[in-house]
């Protein structure tokens, strides 16, 4: 009797982004390197991400005639968190600081980030040794019943919490006794020391908290809903893949997910050990560096939106360059230039595929004006995100939001002034409102070389933009193609510059951006001047994304070295979602407070010892118990666990003295699968 072969595991994998959502089925078997079995794609739906995920999925499990209960893993990734903060969005939550003034606001970045959100002062905090000073929480219990009205969620930030977190843990118990709402505290997420950078990554974890529960929400509602039985995980800023669960508790480690799952499906794909990986999406370029078959990560923290956090993170450069990118001109120049980003905008073409004639009549009526309006070309229209994440709308916008619906309305009809166009842009930076207008992928669209959604929107979209008048009074362009040329001319040339300011970047140099302007424009414009200049860069770039064919065509005259775009790059980051590994850490700090008195500050404890030796044996059983224990919850039943110690130390008259010892556990492995 001849024994049943066993059907090597399927992995599905999903990556969503602002404009589309991939799915990959992937299996082990097919070679070195596996195989894809079947690839889709579907548009993002943010009122609800459950149908942009099922319309993926449904499509890859049809084309490759699957069994969904066959799948054994879900890994997923998602540019969702990414995006939200380069764009300014996010739920309302209100940051709790301990210990900290006024003044402390002003660091990092951390008033820009808070913008009209409300703060908490209550007196408390550490010392540097773990010491504590007296906690009052009498204002914040006051201030508790206003604020669950109107945010989402609280963030937590305490004066060396690091060192002892007992006052965040008391102000987290007591808003979740009293509100429910989900609280972030900052011990939690980081054991680096500076508080306001701490306080304002976790005050951006809390702001991400709502969006990423409601992905992790719809996909498990999917999955469910499809019999898939299978875990499900998420792709890290890392490139590690965490559980779902975990994500939802520290969302902020999900930024740059999706451009860390596209560098481990970069290599994965092509076999480089060493290229710089440019991934353009629909509202974001993410550039990054392979050196030795590994990403290189950013020793300071993940920047995204020009905020700094405490996230470790692929040393990512984020920019606001991609297909859906908003098109303007330069202000006041005889000669404008064609301006692109940071903002993402619904493509016309994209608007004009799900909203019909109502796009097309407008645009229409606006063409037919005997002079262009700044306003043309641009429509308002809400995203359908539920009710409750409107909650504290000033007056002023919730009148425009109540006039806005769910079918697009044009902006020269609905704005009246000037103050109101700002705040439409406030409730757009909330995510409660999308504007759609002229983008790169309408260019594409009106020239052929894009067809999936509706040319004639997208044509009459560059027609009002064609008529937009220069320094001289003289159109533009002559023609909608001219003015589509134009724009994904400058994308291209954009795309080369934002590569080489990134290789500038990681070299160190001062002003790379402007360097990477001046060496473009001169290779584009054929004006070598006086002084010649070049470039290249010394490996090849790998460009991932669907639009990468056409917007990185010409890529490899400007960047001085071969641009390769490999055969699934459309779904890179779902590909790179399923062939990752859990990796997950544990610190511990060894202070001395006193002189033969050692502090162990690990996990949510802090305990002193009387001998080093004994204090370094207690951090590291800690650390290595606390990364068994999260790369468990992260999903890996085989974790291998590797423990490093740092140790400070100093010599007086010929004596060793301590001063201090960072001990690290570093636990690492596949995700489980299920059986």
């Amino acid at each position: 009797m001849t024994a049943k072969t066993k059907s090597p595991p399927l992995f599905l994998g999903i990556d969503t982004g602002g404009t589309y959502t991939d799915a990959v089925l992937w299996s082990e078997a097919g070679g070195p390197g596996g195989k894809v079995l079947a690839k889709a794609k579907a548009l993002t739906t943010r009122h609800d991400l459950a149908v942009g995920i099922s319309g993926a999925v449904d499509a890859v499990l049809q084309e490759a005639g699957t069994d969904p209960t066959a799948i054994k893993l879900v890994s997923m990734s998602t540019t969702l968190a990414t995006n939200a903060l380069v764009e300014g969005q996010g739920g309302r939550v209100a940051l709790v600081m301990i210990g900290f003034a006024e003044g402390d606001l002003a660091r990092d970045g951390l008033k820009a980030a808070l913008g009209s959100d409300p703060v908490v002062f209550c007196p408390g905090g550490h010392d540097v040794h773990g010491n504590a000073a007296k906690l009052d929480l009498s204002g914040l219990e006051a201030a508790l019943p206003e604020l669950e009205k109107s945010v989402s969620g609280f963030a937590v930030c305490a004066y060396f919490a690091t060192r002892n977190p007992a006052h965040e843990l008391a102000a987290r118990d007591l808003i979740r006794d009293r509100t429910g709402l989900p609280v972030t505290a900052s011990h939690e997420l980081s054991a680096k020391l500076g508080g306001p950078r701490r306080a304002l990554t976790t005050l951006l974890n809390a702001r991400l908290i709502s969006m990423i529960d409601r992905l992790v929400a719809a996909t498990e509602g999917f999955l469910a809903a499809r019999n898939i039985a299978a875990p499900l995980m998420v792709v890290r800023g890392d490139g590690a893949l965490v559980s779902a669960a975990f994500a939802r508790q520290r969302p902020i480690e999900t930024i740059l997910s999706g451009p860390a799952a596209s560098l481990v499906g970069a290599r994965h794909m092509t076999g480089l050990d060493d290229a710089v990986v440019s991934d353009i999406g629909g509202t974001t370029t993410d550039v990054a560096v392979l050196d030795q078959g590994r990403p290189r990560l950013d020793p300071e923290g993940a920047t995204v939106g020009g905020f700094r956090t405490m996230v470790e993170a692929v040393a990512m450069r984020t920019f606001g360059l991609g297909g859906d990118s908003e098109v303007a001109l330069e202000d006041g120049a005889l000669s404008p230039r064609i301006l692109l980003g940071p903002r993402r905008l619904v493509p016309l073409a994209l608007a004009g595929l799900m909203h019909g004639e109502v796009v097309t009549a407008e645009l229409e009526r606006q063409l037919r004006a005997p002079n262009p309006g700044r306003m043309d070309g641009r429509l308002a229209v809400r995203t359908g995100v539920p009710e409750r994440l409107a909650a504290g709308l000033t007056g002023a916008e919730a009148k425009l939001y109540e006039l806005i619906g769910a079918v697009p309305q044009a902006l020269d009809r609905l704005l009246t002034s000037n103050a109101q166009n700002a705040t439409l842009n406030r409730l757009v930076s909330r995510g409660l409102v999308h504007v759609a207008g002229f983008t790169p992928s309408d260019a594409a669209h009106v020239l052929g070389r894009q067809a999936n959604w509706d040319p004639a929107a997208a044509r009459l979209g560059a027609e009002l933009f064609a008529r937009r008048r220069d320094g001289r009074g003289q159109f533009i362009a002559a023609s909608p193609e001219a003015i589509s040329e134009r724009v994904l001319t400058a994308l291209t040339r954009l795309s080369a510059e934002v590569i080489l300011e990134t290789a500038f970047a990681e070299d160190g140099l001062d002003g790379a951006a402007t360097v990477a302007h001046a060496l473009v424009q001169r290779a584009v414009d054929a004006h070598p001047g006086i002084a010649r200049l070049s470039v290249a860069l010394d490996r090849p770039v790998i460009g991932l994304g669907a639009s990468a064919p056409l917007h990185y065509a010409g890529l490899a005259e400007l960047v001085g070295n071969n641009c390769v775009v490999p055969e699934d790059t459309d779904v890179a980051n779902a590909l790179g979602a399923v062939v990752g590994q859990v990796r997950v850490s544990a610190e511990a700090r060894v202070s001395q407070p006193k002189e033969g008195l050692f502090r162990v500050a690990s996990g949510e404890s802090v305990r002193d010892f009387n001998d080093e030796a004994a204090a370094i044996a207690a951090a590291e059983k800690d650390v290595r118990a606390i990364a068994a224990g999260r790369a468990k919850d992260a999903g890996t039943d085989s974790a291998e666990i590797e423990i490093a110690s740092e140790f400070r130390v100093s010599t007086v008259e010929g004596q060793r003295m301590f001063i201090e010892a960072h001990v690290v556990a570093v636990a690492s492995g596949r995700p489980r699968i299920a059986v």
